[in-house]
């Protein structure tokens, strides 16, 4: 039944998953270890979620990316290449337009001058966070596996558990600013009337968003586990 599997579970089962959770706000990266029941309270809106999810698991398997049968550097790498570069390339971009539509359009719409100031301190907090990641922890995480396939343990478990936690601690941070976004903007809704760059800030913030999730989910749900699973064997 999908009510009695986790968040990270279904996505990992079916990555189409996601959409549908991002469209019922439903966190599965930084509360990915919960179950539908424990997110949605809300009798109506269980069932709902639960109906389009089944109809989903019914249909015909696609083959995606299976960050489950990757080895810990190939995962590394694929983050690496699929959403640190993103965030990277996409923030300069965002971070601009939403400081002309702040200064242009403030005085209608002062929530955006917020938005501004919430995706400033995202910036920051994100370029700081995955420096340390590429620095300190995954290239950890990459001698530890090299290492656990030479029969050796050079590495202890507090190199790889203590800054993980510091991690998922930045994670929620950068999620909840983010969700904060989503609710000062009504969902991204593009007001009437507004100008070009007004409605691509938008679009672009929705899109930083969701691809956000999915990148916390496999470093959260995929990657940080099972290197920390490595210490029990």
């Amino acid at each position: 039944m999908i009510q009695s599997f986790t968040l990270a579970e279904l996505v990992k089962a079916k990555p189409e998953a996601a959409p549908i959770l991002e469209k019922y706000d439903l966190d599965f990266c930084c509360k990915g270890k919960m179950k539908l029941s424990d997110q949605v309270k809300n009798e109506e809106q269980l069932k709902a979620v639960s109906a389009e999810l089944e109809q989903l698991f019914q249909e015909k398997e696609h083959h995606f990316m299976d960050a489950d049968t990757m080895s810990l550097s190939e995962l590394i790498d694929y983050i690496l290449h699929s959403h640190h570069s993103y965030v990277k390339t996409s923030m300069p971009a965002i971070h601009a337009h939403l400081e002309k539509v702040a200064y242009k359009h403030g005085a209608h719409h002062p929530e955006m001058i917020k938005v501004f100031e919430l995706f400033s301190g995202i910036r920051a907090e994100l370029e700081h966070h995955m420096m340390k990641e590429e620095l300190v922890l995954f290239p950890a995480i990459k001698q530890l596996e090299y290492d656990f396939k030479h029969g050796q343990k050079n590495i202890d478990i507090q190199m790889i558990a203590m800054p993980v936690r510091v991690m998922e601690a930045e994670h929620n941070s950068a999620g909840n600013a983010l969700a904060e976004i989503r609710q000062l903007t009504n969902h991204y809704s593009i007001p009437d009337g507004a100008c070009m760059t007004f409605a691509l800030s938008l679009e672009e913030l929705k899109k930083f968003e969701e691809d956000l999730h999915l990148h916390v989910h496999l470093e959260n749900n995929t990657l940080f586990p099972r290197a920390i699973a490595l210490f029990e064997n």
